[in-house]
């Protein structure tokens, strides 16, 4: 072999062995299972659920806190930050240390070295590993810095029984933060890698005692903390027994679990996190004894949408019968009425409805849907606003039918509604009364929206930005802050609810009487100002509460995760005094929602119907209505009406002079809608009857008697009664005139009469029937209805 060729094997031996020495360390040095972890947005933990190796093993830390830092480079490796991966004084010393014993009494292993082996593990200790443990912690050095080697052998280094690493060391034992930790506790959590056993409780506390002051000793001697601060640490006792690990959201714990988030750096804040769970604590101790086992709670900023606490149910694992493991805020349950404001806010944002425009609250057929009140009554007509404030159903509905249901089954789906996994048709009518189911995730996100849109309607010049309407978020991040003087490009001049209808949701839900411990709030001067909401599932299974500020949606619900129904699981009992012992923890907002007049006009409006005022309203106020509102109709009930110079009778040219002819403007509803609207309004005047000689001269263009009950081609199940006959059904009529008798006929068979209440009952054969009403002064209504077989 030439020279040249010896020359050039030389140099492809020396390049293979460079490329050996390379590649010979791992890509990825630990391959270890971690610990799923959440913590708080100021680092504190808030539950860690142990890795797949039965091992507390946090995600690697980016940075290991200076006194543990000092501690372990002072104990296991001083020439750390001067060395290439091994110590040459330290290996010689400990060859010399280990002839002179005859046995191995110092391994000289550094810092790099220990990161070598603890990602070889199970290797034996021996001279031939410790070689290589040299060479891969040379190469180690090439790749990573010294600190983020610290990074690594503080996050997988050993503390004792199945504690792994910094972070889950400084909790186990000492329940704190590793930034917290005081010189004392770094100092023994820094001994403990080195012999994991001395941590056992109840054992060897005096040699972990002694070992720990040696090297606080060693810390003082080269200066790195003070003759004060030694003399106060080496008095602190180590720890006697393990801690549990912060346990304050499983249920967000197991969120992240699902989604394969390692560690989560949350929104959510520990302080605010504690208390709520607290209060949900002491509110199941009070819901249990009605049996009602499940309690969720989530509270969002609205600014930003960020999760400031989130209980996804009650904090109780002891037993699995009452299934608190389920997630209540991801869960889908019946919505009840917590949509209506949805509703409310959208006829007022296209025009189709005013603040205080009347609302029919009769008895109501739609369709083979017949909606009820929940407290069975009837108001015969409220302002929009109090049928909102008081939750009625009724008016919900014909709101509904009047807005179209799939228009509004389309804007739940625009704001942020995810669980309609049906068409509108499915749900129909009963969408807005809980046909459909929602999540506290979602609704509390469109709440949240909402309040966040209105906050930002000045500042963005009187304009939008859709992407306001988001789904709430729990991962801690930066958010970026829009450039409200240069930053206009993608904003627009609509939403999907405009800010004078959010406003006046917000106003009309300020209405809600509060629970009976919250009846005299107006008398605390710290009490503020809540827009919110109850919602009741049919059958009493599911109970909420949101409320809003301008700075926090807080949103609850109650009621039993396996669907079982309860008397007691009604919104304003069961989760409403919850959402307001919520509120009270939270910082209160400095000022309510600002009117957004720039989206308001001012205009005249009828006192009695709501309507824009028309030439003969008599009883008219001028208020902000929604700059859409001009769009609504003029009042339908003020109409002029002749009366005789006594006002006590209607007359007209034909029967009565001219000149002893009073006009008059008079509030004038439908029969059936004043039946029960005069119930609840004692100042309501009906319309006075005609002189008796005007009546065949009258030109009538009201009516004065309409059927309440049977709708028009009803289908009525008439249950069988004891005896083995059909039972009774209750027919049910208005008439204007409180004293006319009117004549009730069965297929032309007179069956009954009625003065005053115009209700009868009567027990129709099996089939079809047409039901005739005749009045004294020979007005008639006739309607068909079906009474059904029982085969």
């Amino acid at each position: 072999m030439t020279k040249k060729h010896k020359k050039i094997l030389k140099i492809s031996i020396l390049l293979s062995l460079i490329i050996i020495y390379w590649l010979i360390l791992p890509s990825k040095l630990f391959n270890n299972p971690y610990c799923y972890v959440i913590k708080d947005r100021n680092g504190e933990l808030l539950g860690a659920h142990i890795a797949k190796d039965g091992q507390y093993r946090f995600p690697a830390t980016q940075k290991v806190p200076q006194k543990f830092k000092d501690a372990i480079i002072t104990f296991e490796d001083k020439r750390f930050y001067y060395h290439w991966g091994f110590d040459v004084i330290s290996l010689f010393r400990a060859i010399k240390q280990n002839i002179s014993s005859g046995g191995v009494v110092s391994g000289a292993s550094t810092i790099p070295m220990q990161v070598i082996r603890l990602s070889r593990k199970g290797k034996e200790r021996t001279i031939r590993e410790k070689i290589v443990e040299i060479i891969l912690a040379t190469r180690l050095e090439f790749s990573y810095s010294k600190e983020e080697i610290l990074n690594l052998y503080a996050s997988h280094a050993p503390f004792g029984g199945n504690v792994v690493g910094i972070d889950a060391a400084s909790w186990r034992y000492f329940g704190v933060n590793p930034e917290k930790l005081s010189w004392a506790q770094s100092a023994t959590l820094a001994v403990l890698p080195n012999a994991p056993a001395l941590i056992h409780p109840g054992r060897n506390r005096k040699a972990l005692f002694n070992k720990r002051n040696r090297l606080l000793k060693k810390l003082l001697e080269n200066k790195t903390i003070d003759l004060e601060t030694y003399e106060l640490a080496i008095e602190e006792e180590v720890p006697e027994i393990t801690k549990s690990f912060p346990d304050y959201s499983r249920h967000l714990l197991m969120r992240t679990k699902k989604e394969n988030n390692k560690l989560v750096y949350t929104t959510l804040i520990s302080d605010v996190q504690t208390k709520v769970n607290e209060i949900v604590k002491r509110h199941h101790k009070r819901l249990a004894g009605n049996q009602v086992n499940n309690l969720a709670v989530l509270v969002l900023e609205v600014e930003t949408g960020d999760v400031v606490s989130y209980i996804g149910n009650v904090n109780d694992f002891s037993t699995s019968k009452n299934q608190n493991s389920v997630d209540i805020i991801t869960s889908e349950r019946s919505t009840g009425s917590i949509l209506k404001p949805f509703l409310y806010a959208s006829m007022l944002t296209e025009g189709q409805i005013l603040q205080n425009t009347l609302i029919y609250d009769i008895p109501t057929r739609m369709g083979g849907y017949t909606p009820k009140n929940y407290s069975r009554g009837y108001d015969g007509a409220v302002p929009a606003h109090k049928a909102l404030a008081r939750s009625l159903n009724i008016p919900a509905v014909r709101m509904l039918k009047d807005y179209g249901n799939e228009k509004f089954y389309s804007k739940l789906e625009d704001i942020g509604l995810t669980s309609l996994h049906n068409n509108a048709d499915y749900y129909g009518l009963s969408l807005i009364l809980g046909g459909c189911e929602g999540t506290l995730w979602d609704i509390c996100g469109i709440y949240a929206s909402m309040a966040r849109t209105l906050n930002h309607y000045e500042n963005y010049g009187y304009m939008y930005d859709k992407k306001d309407f988001h789904a709430p978020n729990y991962v801690l991040k930066k958010h970026k802050k829009r450039d409200t003087e240069n930053d206009y490009d993608d904003l627009e001049n609509s939403s999907y609810f405009s800010a004078s209808a959010i406003y006046l949701t917000f106003q009309a839900m300020l209405d809600v009487e509060r629970p009976d411990e919250e009846n005299n709030w107006e008398m605390f001067r710290s009490s503020e100002r809540i827009a919110w909401k109850t919602g009741t599932s049919f059958g009493f299974r599911d109970a909420w509460a949101i409320g809003v500020t301008p700075k926090y949606v807080v949103g609850v619900w109650a009621g039993n995760a396996d669907g079982e129904g309860r008397p007691g699981i009604v919104g304003v009992k069961a989760a409403a005094p919850v959402l307001f012992d919520v509120f009270n923890i939270l910082p209160d907002a400095q000022n309510w929602f600002a009117m957004p007049k720039t989206d308001m006009i001012k205009a005249e409006v009828c006192k009695k119907s709501g309507h824009l005022a028309s030439v003969v309203c008599d009883d008219v106020e001028e208020i902000y209505i929604p700059a859409t509102g001009n769009r609504t109709d003029v009042c339908p009930y003020h109409k002029l009406i002749h009366l005789d110079k006594t006002e006590k009778y209607r007359v007209n040219g034909n029967c009565e002079s001219i000149d002893n002819i009073v006009t008059k403007s008079w509030f004038i509803l439908p029969p059936s809608v004043e039946y029960y609207y005069k119930k609840r309004n004692a100042s309501y005047k009906y319309l006075p009857p005609f002189r008796n000689d005007c009546k065949e001269n009258s030109d009538k263009q009201e009516k004065d008697m309409e059927l309440i009950y049977p709708f028009h081609n009803s289908k009525i199940y008439v249950p069988i009664e004891i005896s083995g006959k059909l039972g009774k059904t209750v027919f049910e009529a208005a008439h204007r005139d409180k004293n006319i008798t009117i004549f009730w006929y069965v297929d032309d068979k007179l069956v009954g009469k009625t003065s005053g209440i115009h209700q009868i009952e009567l027990s129709p054969t099996e089939g079809e029937h047409i039901l005739t009403l005749v009045d004294e002064k020979g007005e008639k209504l006739i309607k068909k209805f079906e009474i059904l077989g029982h085969n």
